[in-house]
């Protein structure tokens, strides 16, 4: 059956990998991909789908209501996934009023075409931030559905704010929403100024790996295209009104991730340097995806030493994309795709 699916944020880290995958997936759904291309979104990442004819891009800001309604009156979506948001916690510190106008007005706006559309399914994409951080010495504690929401920065308050926006939406509108809390993301086309990508990027320059603080906080490590089939089987077979977290039992310290990209690279640990720690860092991340696993039949498929081999990997066979993003050259792509249509 054809569906037709808005994707936003679609240029982005996560957006541009769920993309691949139901292009791949469902080559007989259109895809239509929504995105303002701030500094994380990155046009030449989709080059791959960009002559698609099941693919559309839109280059436009999810607050600015015409441009969002007049999308959804002429592509007439049966589904929405929103993955637009800004995303970067120190950014967020330094500048809130940003993050509070596209994830929250942001998020209202598309709630709001995809009422007066009848979308029939609104997913936001957030993350298991909106639950604050575990104490290290207790390796018991995982979130749950049901753990209370308790931010720290104001990137995870504007999600969490968002969610509950999304929730209200169902409850007051009837609007088939669902919510997915994931862990952190790893792999392909992920902006070098993130945990990972940055260190493989600086090591592979031998420039210093800068670690906060003691790098003993812990995240919980998903691949990425693990996180695409949760979200695939959440729009299709999850139920409204519900949150679903998503993660991997794949905790790690930060200090052990870069000890082993060092070693994958054949670089010297001497190139780690510890540098002041973010304000009100989280210490550790745990997800319990108990329910996704029991009511979608969802699990991580890929373990993390064989995900940060072929993410190392990627990073070495495409040097291109992330040198032209460090060098700013990426934002120069748009112009040059579409600057004469």
């Amino acid at each position: 059956m054809k569906k037709t699916i808005i994707v936003t944020g679609g240029a982005g880290f996560i957006g541009s990998n769920f993309i691949f995958y139901m292009l791949k997936k469902y080559p007989n759904y259109r895809v239509a991909c929504l995105d303002k291309l701030t500094y994380a979104g990155n046009l030449s990442t989709l080059a791959s789908v960009i002559n698609n004819e099941n693919f559309r891009f839109v280059k436009e800001d999810i607050c600015n209501r015409e441009a969002v309604f007049s999308l959804f009156e002429a592509e007439k979506p049966d589904i929405v996934v929103n993955f637009a948001a800004e995303s970067h916690v120190d950014r967020s510190i330094e500048n809130p009023s940003v993050f509070l106008q596209t994830n929250i007005i942001g998020t209202a706006t598309l709630m709001d075409a995809c009422r007066k559309y009848g979308i029939k399914r609104f997913h936001q994409v957030s993350t298991d931030e909106v639950y604050g951080d575990l104490p290290l010495d207790r390796p018991d504690l995982f979130f749950t559905e049901q753990t209370p929401i308790h931010t720290s920065s104001p990137y995870s308050s504007s999600k969490a704010s968002a969610d509950l926006l999304a929730l209200a939406y169902y409850r007051t509108y009837g609007l088939a929403v669902s919510v997915s809390r994931c862990s952190n993301n790893y792999g392909p086309y992920h902006f070098p100024e993130k945990l990972i990508p940055l260190m493989i990027a600086n090591a592979l320059n031998d420039k210093p790996l800068p670690v906060y603080g003691k790098g003993e906080n812990v995240r919980d490590w998903l691949y990425v295209e693990d996180h695409c089939k949760a979200i695939d089987l959440i729009i299709h077979k999850g139920k409204a009104g519900e949150v679903y977290n998503i993660g991997g039992h794949n905790e790690m310290r930060n200090i052990d991730i870069v000890k082993i990209i060092c070693r994958e690279l054949g670089k010297p640990e001497s190139l780690i340097t510890y540098v002041a720690d973010r304000k009100g860092h989280d210490m550790r991340y745990a997800i319990d995806p108990t329910k996704i696993h029991s009511e979608l039949g969802w699990l991580p498929e890929t373990k993390f030493e064989d995900g940060i081999k072929k993410t190392i990997q990627w990073y070495l066979d495409n040097r291109e994309w992330w040198e032209t993003i460090i060098s700013g050259e990426y934002k120069d792509y748009y112009e040059k795709m579409y600057g004469n249509r």
